[in-house]
């Protein structure tokens, strides 16, 4: 069976979204899950986030809401977004990175609005996982070292945003892109078009110039 890596952070509402959907795929793949800091991927390769751009947040949370109804997946945007993720990303290092403790986090954040930098919420979120000694947890110097190698190890192989995907050296992000990891374990083959690798030596004719600050 195929092993894939998915990176996620509880912060995005598509992260969200797909996970919904990674039963089906597990059917197919034998999958790592790896929770990360998304606003370290934002900070090494000088994005901003979604939340971070008024019309983008408004869009992302449309398009989010309608998708959800559209499939029936439960879910209420939380009371506050952009929240921290880091104690909720910690725990589920803490408890072994496995997907019910995942998708439990989730539905504690994207469908009950607790969340994790919110005493009531993280007490929430420690009760839906029946789970005592999370502040403990969380405060172990081994776990948090843990997330900042999970970040530092995915940008080294090329992640730039969550979620994504990673198949052999391959990266696939976003909530869309389930239906392609699909294809492409069923046939490798599928980025071997002439057009698609002619993309590894494309340059530009242009570039944005950079900002000065005098």
């Amino acid at each position: 069976m195929e092993r894939i890596t998915w990176y996620f952070d509880f912060i995005s509402p598509y992260a969200y979204l797909q996970s919904t959907r990674l039963f089906d795929l597990s059917l197919q793949a034998e999958i790592e899950y790896v929770p990360l800091l998304f606003a370290g991927l934002l900070n090494h390769w000088g994005q901003k986030g979604p939340a971070e751009i008024p019309s983008k947040k408004k869009f992302t949370f449309h398009q989010c809401i309608w998708r959800a109804q559209r499939d029936e997946i439960p879910f209420r945007t939380p009371p506050q977004h952009p929240f921290n993720p880091l104690r909720a990303l910690r725990l589920c290092i803490a408890l072994g990175n496995k997907l019910e403790h995942i998708q439990t986090i989730f539905r504690c954040i994207w469908v009950e609005g607790n969340l994790p930098d919110n005493n009531d919420g993280w007490k929430a979120i420690q009760k839906a996982l029946n789970v005592d000694d999370a502040d403990e947890c969380v405060a172990d110097p081994l776990i948090k070292a843990a997330l900042v190698e999970n970040g530092k190890n995915a940008i080294s192989t090329g992640i730039f945003g969550v979620p994504s995907f990673r198949v052999g050296k391959e990266v696939f992000w976003g909530d869309d892109c389930g239906d392609m990891v699909k294809d492409y374990i069923a046939n490798p083959g599928i980025l071997e078009h002439e057009d698609i690798k002619r993309i590894e030596t494309l340059k530009g004719s242009a570039a944005r110039s950079q900002p000065k600050f005098h």
